[in-house]
């Protein structure tokens, strides 16, 4: 089983270091929540039980309900774009969301099988749309895309449904809401490229606004006893945004910060850019959060006598 979307920024790469840490932490019986799926690699590598994975991509979200509960007439639907697959039925195929009426007569999954036929056969698999929400990303030129991947379909389809795995179109925000004690929460965002950058991956975008509003997310949560565990980029701003020192709570006295974060530097290859010179190694960070080990206040009080 792995991924049924190739996916530009996918974390294929850095599971290695992500899954050892998610299984150090989980329990069978917390649930893994991931608020930007995106291609799933993580969740479905670590084939957890008890999952909450959500997008605010819209048709992402309906792609994996239909691989969820109707992949047969998914595979059949792709089979057909295989069959037809040219550059003049790409083009007729991603201009479909120009025409909103059109567009909104479409079944799940003719727009499912539809995000999947523009995503194997798209440039470098990125899913791109300009302010009016539009995909606007150019056709690949591949041999022999893998258009039908059916029996991958099946088994994630499969995997979906014998555990208890919970699909939303939500803000990451309200995606979390629900979390408890003990769950695990990874959040994979647009990554931030200071003053440039691929943030159009939905076309709200997501700027350091949103990542302080990410920040303050992950504080509540751990706060709340969960465990969080976030990547993007080695950028200054990430790296002081993510600062033990950077820490509010305003129901919290100064003195009982609970929030700590480890962070850690990882190479990784990307290949978004277009141009040669953008497609290298490039530093990644993991930033790992969860409550101190905190000293009781009976034990801080006999020091404080002691020291005195």
């Amino acid at each position: 089983m792995k991924p049924f979307l190739k996916w530009a920024g996918g974390k294929g790469q850095l599971l290695p270091y992500i899954i050892p840490k998610i299984r150090q932490y989980i329990t069978p019986q917390a649930r893994f929540h991931e608020p930007f799926v995106g291609g799933g690699a993580v969740f479905i590598k670590l084939n957890h039980k008890r999952v909450h994975i959500n997008d605010l991509n819209r048709e992402l979200i309906n792609t994996y309900k239909v691989v969820k509960f109707e992949p047969g007439p998914l595979i059949e639907k792709l089979k057909e774009h295989a069959a037809s697959h040219s550059e003049t039925h790409y083009y007729r195929i991603r201009a479909l969301d120009r025409d909103k009426g059109k567009f909104q007569k479409m079944t799940r999954i003719e727009r499912a099988a539809r995000t999947i036929y523009l995503n194997k056969t798209c440039y470098n698999g990125l899913y791109r749309v300009n302010r009016e929400g539009k995909f606007n990303t150019p056709i690949g030129y591949y041999e022999n895309p893998n258009i039908v991947d059916e029996d991958n379909i099946l088994a994630v389809s499969d995997y979906l449904r014998r555990n208890r795995v919970k699909i939303t179109n939500l803000s990451f925000k309200s995606a979390v809401r629900n979390a408890v004690k003990g769950d695990f929460i990874y959040f994979d965002p647009p990554y931030d490229y200071s003053d440039k950058g691929f943030t159009t991956y939905t076309r709200q975008g997501f700027n350091h606004y949103d990542l302080d509003d990410l920040k303050e997310c992950s504080d509540a949560l751990i706060h709340k006893g969960c465990y969080v565990l976030i990547s993007n980029n080695d950028t200054e701003y990430v790296r002081t945004l993510f600062d033990d020192n950077n820490y509010e709570i305003d129901t919290l006295p100064a003195t009982n910060h609970t929030v700590s974060y480890d962070i850690e530097e990882i190479p990784a290859n990307r290949t978004i850019n277009s141009k040669g010179d953008g497609r290298n190694k490039v530093q990644e960070v993991l930033i790992f959060g969860r409550k101190k080990q905190e000293i009781p206040t009976s034990k801080l009080s006999r020091q404080a006598a002691i020291h005195y």
